[in-house]
């Protein structure tokens, strides 16, 4: 059997408190993820607004919070004033971000109304349009969405229907604004100028206003580092975050690669938080840049790109794009990258799954039809939900296997959440073993613990068993047998490729 991998746990050696923003998502106007997605008038479950109510059931199960809107690329050619108003007036425009006609039938408004009835947990984070346009157009758009009343473009909020304002406090100052297939993309200067421009214009308006600015849109991009340094020189007094954006998938069967993906993802936000404090050294500033991670997920897009490639579209409403669907091993993977955001809590304080509904999403509708759940719904909904607190600094002694990408790799990635109120603790662990079992051991130091409240696996004999239309819940989670806490340790065997959730009281 595999040698036993341990970790201790110890309420005096913390990474940091969890905040709530960390469970964000991300809503944008690309393929049917607004449109049949969230939003269809007609559908048994819609109710008088058009959203599916069965949809916003799965949003609440989800437990998401902050959710950012409306993109992602399509933001590049967002006009604001298209989305607002009467509906049955709003203009139909090209959206070049996804070669999709825009109807702007879902907009400002209703981004609003849907938040309101997914829960108060539900914040606003909205981006503004820095690719085609500018400080005067951001403003515009706080203006409308923020001030109560007595200007023109608040009174024309009101006129719209919306007496109370939206109270928009998160603001994205454009999208991956380094990328060339970005609308309007600019150079780490230019960017850095408008995006400081806009901040101060911005918090003219309203001080307490918190604002993200661009980083690099991945890793890869040869200006990595070198962008956020430029950028944050610029901006550094005047923003909260620094965005990062990443995605992974298997490639050449490569799966050692891909279960070891949180390497790279860890390493990421580690370089970033470094570039960070440099400049931040640099100015002699006592202040900390927190980084959003408002792009993250499993995305199969060299399948995505080759499609585009073979079958351009030609302008059509709502196509069905980016529609992964995902494995045991893609939830797998999945809950791994949730562990290393919580590993980073510290700096990471806000990150948002890409994306909700439908495109590269955990939660799948068919139009007339049901909504049902990815594998990748389930790790994201248990950390929601049990992930809040403090966490808990974990240092795995494990044993390792060999990746082409990332060299040795630890067979057992985790984390742990503490309750500071009950004192009650939550493990979060992946097996990254795609044959064999893990044996686990926590030794448990001034923790008041005596009891495994439950031990949930998602994890199957078939790696590539997932969620379909045909099948809605062929992977499900199940308990796992054995798991005990005993004279201070606890004990348990992880499966093979495998995500756990281990709750402790």
């Amino acid at each position: 059997m595999t040698r036993t991998a341990r970790f201790t746990l110890d309420p005096a050696f913390t990474v940091g408190d969890v905040d709530p923003r960390l469970f964000g998502s991300f809503v944008e106007h690309l393929g049917r993820c607004v449109y049949d997605g969230i939003l269809e008038p007609g559908h048994p479950s819609a109710d008088e607004a058009g959203l599916r109510t069965d949809v916003l059931e799965l949003v609440r199960e989800l437990g998401v919070t902050a959710i950012r809107y409306p993109g992602g690329n399509f933001v590049s050619g967002y006009r604001w004033e298209d989305s607002v108003g009467p509906v049955d007036e709003r203009p139909r425009r090209l959206d070049l971000a996804w070669r999709s006609t825009e109807t702007n039938r879902f907009g400002l408004s209703e981004y609003i109304d849907f938040l309101r009835k997914v829960g108060p947990q539900a914040e606003p984070m909205l981006a503004v349009n820095l690719g085609t346009r500018g400080v005067q157009e951001a403003i515009q758009l706080q203006e409308y969405a923020n001030h109560p009343s007595g200007t023109e473009l608040s009174d024309r909020r009101v006129g719209h229907g919306d007496k109370d304002p939206f109270g928009i406090k998160l603001w994205c100052l454009g999208n991956e604004m380094d990328g060339p297939w970005q609308t309007g993309h600019k150079t780490a200067e230019e960017y850095g100028r408008l995006a400081a421009e806009t901040a101060r214009a911005m918090r003219q308006i309203d001080p307490s206003v918190q604002l993200v600015a661009c980083g690099s849109s991945s890793r890869a991009m040869p200006t990595f580092a070198a962008w956020e340094a430029t950028v944050l020189a610029e901006t550094y007094d005047l923003v909260d975050y620094v965005s990062l954006h990443a995605y992974y998938e298997e490639t050449d069967g490569d799966r050692g690669s891909f279960l070891a993906s949180a390497v790279d993802m860890e390493s990421f936000i580690e370089s970033v938080v470094a570039t960070c404090d440099h400049v931040g050294a640099r100015l002699k500033s006592s202040k900390k840049i927190n980084l959003s991670f408002d792009e993250w997920n499993v995305w199969y897009l060299s399948r995505f790109q080759k499609e585009a490639e073979e079958n351009p579209l030609d302008w059509p409403e709502a196509p069905r794009l980016l529609e992964d669907n995902y494995s045991v091993t893609d939830a797998v993977v999945f809950g791994s990258l949730l562990i290393a955001l919580l590993r980073h809590a510290d700096r990471v304080t806000v990150a948002c799954l890409a994306q909700l509904v439908n495109v590269i999403a955990p939660i799948m509708t068919e139009p007339g039809g049901p909504a049902w759940r990815q594998t990748t719904f389930f790790p994201f909904a248990q950390a929601a939900r049990y992930g809040q607190g403090q966490v808990l600094d974990v240092r795995v002694d494990s044993p390792t296997y060999g990746t082409v990408k990332y060299g040795e790799a630890d067979l057992l990635h985790a984390t742990a959440v503490r309750d500071p109120e009950t004192g009650a603790v939550t493990v979060f662990a992946v097996n990254r073993s795609q044959d064999s079992a893990l044996p686990l051991e926590v030794a448990l130091t001034g923790l008041d613990l005596d009891r495994v409240v439950e031990h949930q696996v998602v994890a199957d004999a078939d790696p590539e068993a997932r969620n379909t239309l045909a099948e809605p819940e062929r992977v499900l989670p199940h308990p796992a047998e054995g798991t005990e806490l005993a004279g201070g340790t606890l004990k348990a065997v992880l499966e093979p490729l495998s995500w756990n959730m281990i709750r402790l009281a």
